[in-house]
């Protein structure tokens, strides 16, 4: 009987210990403060340069759900390919950060070099004082750095990409920026792997996932569920990219995993042999995870708003998948 009551006792603590960790793990994400009518969003270029002529839909987007713009001081600088040189680019999402009138920054444009300017940026007001940071594709940069600090974002369209977007990509964001409910129901693919998952969604851009493997930026996958999406890569690199993750334990870590645009791939004169989707769904076919093809976000006019770092619940089955954020 003593000995029923002590595996009882030892059984309770062990459930109270685990319940506690999920409880602290929900709770250690902090949420920016939801934009509301009268905040102000600041417009600035990480990567490629971009004028500011390009950026009149974004501004009139923001201006029709009742928000003030600013444009920072990379728009329209020019350093070859980007906005200015690294510490300009760096001081420019620096000063936005930390202004306190500022309540979230939208990357105006991708491209590539967010990378080399991140490590320029001070974020510790930023960790006291969070703020919702937009972008995708070479915002996966920030996306995945920030989220570090247990500190969520969201990965939505740039400013460039508004002008092409679809209704539901720019309402979506709005609903992520605005603290409402967001819920995706998805159509069934042929490549889906059935099954339900519960944890914070991480990941970005594959390629800049890949890039960032090791560094400081990189995240924790375990537990977590990864979003991957990509654009313009040859499909034998994709294969590269997949296998390095796999090899660096992230399929098996993971709780489950949705694939978003895999787009205008190219092959070589002699072809691979696969495309984008059939490469992913042959690398993760070992995994007993929930894993959901084509969800619609990425480099696409339906790019949907997904808030990185937030616990979302991942339901995949034969009538499709189903995405709610908690």
């Amino acid at each position: 009987m003593q000995r029923r009551i002590t595996i009882l006792k030892a059984v309770l603590v062990l459930t109270v210990i685990q319940f506690t960790s999920q409880i602290q793990a929900q709770n250690l994400m902090k949420i920016p403060p939801y934009l509301t009518k009268g905040d102000t969003v600041a417009i600035v270029a990480t990567a490629r340069k971009i004028e500011a002529q390009h950026l009149q839909p974004a501004i009139d987007l923001l201006k029709s759900w009742g928000l003030n713009v600013v444009l920072g001081k990379t728009i329209g600088k020019e350093n070859n390919q980007l906005a200015g040189a690294d510490w300009q680019r760096a001081t420019d999402f620096q000063e936005m950060i930390d202004d306190p009138s500022i309540k979230a920054v939208w990357c105006a444009k991708g491209g590539y070099a967010t990378v080399r300017m991140i490590d320029r940026v001070k974020f510790d007001n930023f960790k006291k004082h969070p703020k919702w940071i937009i972008g995708f594709s070479d915002a996966t940069v920030l996306h995945s750095h920030i989220n570090n600090m247990d500190i969520a974002t969201i990965h939505g369209i740039m400013c460039v990409s508004t002008l092409h977007a679809t209704s539901e990509a720019k309402e979506t964001l709005r609903k992520a920026l605005f603290g409402e409910k967001l819920e995706y129901n998805i159509e069934p693919h042929e490549f889906n792997k059935a099954g339900k998952a519960t944890g914070e969604l991480v990941g970005g851009n594959l390629s800049v996932l890949y890039s960032i493997v090791g560094s400081e930026s990189e995240v924790d996958y375990k537990g977590k569920i990864l979003f991957i999406e990509d654009l313009d890569e040859y499909l034998y690199h994709i294969d590269r990219m997949m296998m390095n993750l796999k090899r660096n334990g992230y399929f098996k870590n993971v709780k489950g995993i949705i694939i978003g645009g895999m787009t205008k791939m190219n092959d070589n004169d002699i072809p691979w042999g696969h495309d984008a989707l059939e490469i992913i769904k042959d690398i993760t076919k070992d995994y007993d995870i929930p894993i959901c093809f084509n969800f619609p976000a990425g480099h696409m006019k339906d790019n949907r708003a997904l808030v990185m770092g937030k616990e979302i619940t991942l339901e995949v089955t034969a009538k499709g998948t189903k995405v709610v954020f908690e």
